[in-house]
């Protein structure tokens, strides 16, 4: 069998970033207001500052404000609720990030629901949940949105197909697996309990893996002409899918990196404009 075809997301997302500052650029024109995202970032974590500052320069080339709140590792979860509210009462703000993680002392769930569903634009609300859950308007989480619009650029229909989401994460796996379901695809979870992962992952037409583990899964395990999307990213440029073995089984995959990451930030930048459309009421 051939080698697989690679599912391309810099390409795809630099298509989504050029389109959006298109859209960005003509909403100011029309209303005299600049979308704007506020990322907020709690302590120094070094992948998050550079996370943050990569998606300031995406904001910046899509023609997107941004406003960055740092607030030091030592703050509380009320201390961040009222942060988080005050950008979700203000109107010259149209998107919030808040970069995870946060600390241990943080109520993460707390901190979330402090987000306006409006600006929500990373889908991590309870609202946004359900909104993705019901096939409702509203943002999805930026992730697995990313990987429908893949699955949409290389022509896969999940309609009547068996898909396995690895990890069950509430902003990446659990999310996932709603938005597949929406598509008329036949979901399985899998997580860190499940009883012979490898059986569970043969079976699938669509894998997702999100579990956060070096190349858990392996080639021989891919079904062969299976869809695989790698959301995963860990130390040394590896994601959770063992790249070398699969490539030789699957029919498309996503590299990392170079696949599913970037289209998390098209994805975070598009529903930055949509949700400062809709608040400018364009």
């Amino acid at each position: 069998m051939s080698q697989a075809r690679l599912m391309d997301g810099t390409a795809l997302a630099r298509r989504i970033v050029e389109e959006t500052g298109k859209r960005a650029a003509d909403l100011t024109e029309r209303t005299g207001g600049t979308p704007c995202l506020a990322t907020v970032l709690v302590g120094e974590d070094p992948a998050s500052v550079t996370y943050v500052r990569m998606k300031q320069n995406r904001c910046r080339k899509a023609g997107i404000a941004s406003r960055h709140v740092e607030l030091p590792a030592a703050t509380t979860t009320d201390e961040l609720v009222g942060t988080l509210k005050g950008l979700s009462a203000d109107p010259a703000v149209h998107g919030i990030l808040l970069q995870h993680p946060m600390g241990e002392h943080i109520d993460e769930r707390a901190a979330f629901e402090a987000i306006a569903p409006e600006k929500d634009v990373d889908g991590v609300t309870f609202a946004s949940f359900a909104s993705m859950s019901f096939g409702l308007p509203g943002f999805v989480s930026c992730t697995p949105g990313g990987i429908m619009r893949l699955l949409d650029e290389y022509g896969v229909d999940p309609s009547g197909k068996r898909a396995v989401v690895v990890g069950r994460s509430a902003i990446l796996g659990k999310p996932a697996g709603m938005l597949l379901l929406a598509r008329d695809a036949t979901v399985t979870y899998c997580h860190s309990r499940t009883a012979d992962l490898s059986a569970a992952v043969r079976e699938a037409d669509i894998v997702v893996a999100a579990v956060g583990r070096a190349r858990l899964i392996k080639g021989q395990d891919i079904k062969p002409g299976a869809v695989v999307l790698d959301a995963g990213y860990n130390e040394g440029n590896v994601g959770d899918v063992d790249f070398e073995s699969a490539v030789e089984r699957a029919s498309l995959i996503t590299p990392v990196p170079g696949g599913v990451g970037p289209m998390t930030i098209a994805t975070l930048l598009e529903q930055t404009v949509d949700a400062a459309a809709r608040q400018l009421g364009v």
